[in-house]
């Protein structure tokens, strides 16, 4: 029994089939996608995304049951920490790019022919002031709930104002999602904004919709958090699942605010001015 006593911090995993699954799934989800596109139908896509979604519920079940049965020391969490870091850096760099496709139709847009003559892009902006402001108190607010959530559990080990404090920011991203919907439908049915119309409006949607496609996984991460939470699985010492929802809540957070004043105030006072 003493050969096979464990004598590090380190956690090693055994054989696991998540990945491959995981790659198979994703494949098909973006090869279905491309054909979708070509009008072959959504059903390859479907099939790839909920199997990408099942190994998504599987494997991070798995890494919570490892959590629960002591399996996270704090070399293995620093890990986890480093990893989700990374992950971060990485949608930042894909919000960059919807942000230079931005600004890049915004300022120099390009047509058809090949001219020297600068043509300003036909622009209906959307009043920054209304639903885009109400949104962005509402993000802010959710932020300011998961930071109260975090400090009731780091600092007081107060479980009662974790839950609260989790409970508040889901319902707040909840209600952004349906007011960010409403936007669009606005948009479209009454101001006549079409997807693909013009590269202007295609990036508006693109970066806006990845944000709440962003903020819908968010909300579904700080649920899970609440669940857990409720479950008694944090403890002001072991929290990297709550951990890694508050950093990703507070970068949709922060990218929210660079859409804010890059699309909607900008698009509505230097470009349409």
């Amino acid at each position: 029994m003493a050969t096979h006593a464990k004598n590090h911090d380190y956690h090693i995993l055994p054989p696991s089939i998540w990945p491959f699954m995981g790659s198979v799934g994703a494949f098909a989800m973006l090869f279905g996608a491309t054909l979708w596109m070509h009008g072959s139908g959504p059903w390859l896509f479907l099939i790839g995304l909920a199997a990408v979604l099942y190994v998504m519920f599987a494997w991070w079940s798995e890494v919570v049951a490892e959590s629960q049965a002591g399996d996270h020391t704090p070399v293995v969490r620093i890990g986890l920490r480093y990893g989700f870091i990374m992950f971060i850096m990485s949608e930042v760099m894909f919000f960059a790019a919807w942000f230079w496709s931005f600004f890049k139709s915004a300022m120099y847009p390009m047509y058809e022919y090949v001219g020297t003559t600068y043509e300003k892009p036909e622009i209906v902006p959307v009043d920054a002031f209304h639903l885009p402001l109400i949104n962005t108190l509402i993000l802010l607010c959710s932020g300011a709930a998961v930071t109260w959530a975090h400090h009731a559990l780091v600092h007081e080990n107060n479980r009662r104002d974790l839950r609260n404090g989790l409970l508040l920011a889901v319902i707040l991203g909840v209600l952004f999602t349906v007011l960010q919907a409403y936007e669009y439908w606005h948009l479209i049915r009454d101001v006549g904004w079409t997807f693909g119309q013009e590269k202007f409006y295609s990036s508006f949607f693109m970066a806006t919709g990845f944000h709440g496609f962003h903020v819908i996984i968010g909300t579904i991460f700080l649920f899970i958090c609440w669940l857990r939470a409720g479950a008694g699985h944090f403890t002001p010492e072991r929290h990297i699942g709550f951990e890694a929802a508050a950093w990703y809540w507070h970068f949709v957070d922060v990218v929210w605010l660079f859409l804010f004043f890059a699309v909607y105030i900008w698009g509505q006072v230097g470009l349409a001015g």
